[in-house]
């Protein structure tokens, strides 16, 4: 069953999709969406964290958000990525324990990157929670690079998630 989504002025209809034998999830596309990532984080901006230093996030879906983000804020953001790069020097790795997809995930952040946390107080970004576990992982890569964690934001929140703690959503939506 679809479900419209409205942020400001910006609706889309929302399409349940099958992560798993048991499992469907609605599907959300950041990627691509300018109209929608706009309006997003035209409404994020005012649960940025005061005294906040540092947007950090995870490839791929909530890199369009990220910048976005860091435009109307001025905050520099900083990405996880999914996998090793070759150029990537000395990098901090986390595994994510994910019960969303049932595949576990490795998040990789550069060596170069961790003087850019140290020291810092950091909002994570994302764009979906389901399960906050790519979100915990966040947090624990974070503190391992020295940083502080004083916010979790996501675009969007599966009803429930948000009891994981404190993560401030843009959006709530029904479980599919």
């Amino acid at each position: 069953m679809a479900y419209t989504l409205t942020v400001g002025a910006v609706s889309r209809q929302l399409q349940p999709v099958q992560v798993s034998a048991t499992k469907s999830l609605l599907l959300i596309e950041l990627l691509g969406d300018t109209e929608l990532t706009n309006a997003v984080a035209d409404a994020m901006v005012a649960l940025v964290p005061p005294g906040c230093d540092l947007i950090f996030t995870v490839a791929t879906s909530a890199i369009p958000l990220a910048h976005a983000l860091s435009e109307r804020t001025g905050l520099p953001y900083l990405v996880a990525r999914k996998r090793r790069r070759t150029y990537m020097d000395h990098p901090l790795i986390q595994e994510v324990e994910s019960m969303t997809l049932g595949v576990g995930e490795t998040l990789w952040l550069d060596g170069r990157h961790v003087e850019r946390v140290r020291g810092k107080k950091a909002v994570l970004l994302t764009d979906v929670v389901v399960s906050g576990s790519t979100l915990a992982a966040m947090a624990r890569l974070v503190e391992r690079a020295g940083g502080v964690v004083v916010g979790r934001l996501a675009a969007f929140a599966r009803t429930g998630a948000t009891d994981l703690g404190d993560i401030s959503a843009v959006a709530t939506l029904p479980k599919s």
